[in-house]
């Protein structure tokens, strides 16, 4: 699912990513670990299309999600490919504090240009899945941290993405809803064979997936 070749990162002269190499399959649950400034965060943003690595042609640097080459796409199919094909979770969830729970879900399907009506039966039932039909119409404001992670949850499955990006995803929880969340992400696994690459510092959630990739000074120590 996931393919990564000798990717090097450097803001100014400062080499974050040093030649990293992965390779991910479909359905895995991977975790990223490793002391912070060692370039977890950044390879994720690579492997999200958020980012780009430095000098891919001097590296020959390869980035390939689905057999798709990412390096070769162009800024506005890059856009298209992730809206459709990548799901984000963030350690702070990024809910739009205006909109409801609903309409933070349905985002991504709007900038997709999808039908609202077909869009809020799926947000719906995504939050219904979630445990969160109760909450359809309270703004980010008026739910607790858990909820608004499941939210986050929702809104990063809305377009049936082939892999879930998670950064810190329970770092802003407590034990309990941490440990909820963790259990969530096997649960989505089992039901819809997704893909996650999940950068975390809790040692629990790293012990419970299928591999834990340690990250330090910019490469993968054990892969």
């Amino acid at each position: 699912m996931v393919l990564i070749q000798n990717i090097h990162k450097s803001f100014g002269s400062l080499e974050v990513l040093k030649g990293v190499s992965i390779h991910i399959k479909k359905g895995e649950i991977v975790t990223i670990v490793g002391e912070s400034g060692a370039g977890k965060s950044t390879l994720l943003q690579i492997i999200g299309t958020l980012d780009k690595p430095s000098n891919p042609e001097r590296y020959h640097s390869i980035i390939e999600i689905d057999n798709l080459p990412i390096t070769q796409l162009r800024d506005k199919e890059l856009s298209l490919f992730r809206n459709q094909n990548i799901g984000f979770i963030f350690q702070f969830h990024q809910l739009l504090p205006e909109f409801t729970a609903l309409e933070n879900v349905m985002l991504p399907g709007m900038i997709a240009g999808k039908s609202k009506s077909k869009l809020a039966k799926k947000a719906k039932d995504l939050l219904s899945y979630l445990k969160l039909s109760h909450r359809l119409e309270h703004k980010p404001g008026e739910l607790s941290g858990g909820e608004q992670q499941r939210v986050s949850v929702a809104r990063a499955l809305m377009n049936n993405p082939k892999i879930i990006l998670a950064d810190e995803p329970s770092g802003n929880l407590d034990s309990t809803n941490a440990e909820d969340l963790h259990q969530l992400f096997y649960q989505l696994r089992k039901e819809f064979n997704q893909t996650f690459i999940i950068v975390t510092h809790n040692s629990h959630l790293a012990s419970m997936a299928d591999r834990s990739l340690l990250m330090k000074d910019g490469t993968i120590a054990n892969e």
